[in-house]
């Protein structure tokens, strides 16, 4: 009974906000800096993520569509990582390895509350990679490279405040990211 209450009443909760929807927080002209930390992720097969990621992006609205109906913003992405290969085949011996991406990035946002910003796009740059061997064996080959890199993303900022926001983004690169945003 508890469950079905508790159910409805979120049902309810995500109706009001849907209802009351205002328009957009990201609009033409709007400049918000993203600061976060990135949890989990993908990384090639055999590696583990030795750190949290770490990111900040910067991003220009560039079009208002309707206003209750979204806007693109545009922008630049810079994101670190660092992890080592966890292989049986090496024994103790493994690489570290530190992956920079630089890139450009664009996001559709579309309203659907007050105060919140939604939106989901796509990150497309440069892997910058660096490789630090780990043990007492000789040196083996390194990984092949990949120079050109991407990412798609979907997340959300919740304004407390016209210039300050909390930050959440799902993504491959980092599969959740939470942080900071501030409204310039």
């Amino acid at each position: 009974m508890k469950i079905k209450i508790l159910t409805l009443a979120a049902l309810f909760f995500c109706g009001q906000i849907l209802v009351h929807a205002q328009t957009s927080t990201f609009q033409k002209g709007d400049k918000v800096l993203n600061l976060g930390i990135g949890f989990g992720g993908y990384s090639p097969s055999g590696y583990e993520i030795k750190t949290p990621s770490a990111s900040a992006s910067f991003e220009v609205g560039v079009k208002d569509n309707d206003p209750n109906k979204g806007s693109l913003g545009i922008g630049g992405y810079l994101g670190y990582a660092n992890y080592k290969e966890n292989g049986n085949y090496l024994g103790d011996d493994y690489w570290t390895v530190n992956r920079i991406l630089i890139g450009a990035r664009g996001a559709y946002h579309f309203p659907l509350a007050e105060k919140l910003d939604t939106y989901g796009g796509l990150t497309l740059g440069f892997n910058i990679r660096s490789w630090n061997w780990n043990g007492s064996a000789s040196e083996p080959s390194h990984p092949e490279r990949k120079l050109i890199g991407g990412d798609l993303f979907v997340g959300s900022r919740y304004y407390f405040s016209d210039k300050f926001a909390v930050m959440g983004e799902l993504s491959l690169t980092a599969y959740l990211t939470l942080g900071i945003s501030l409204k310039l």
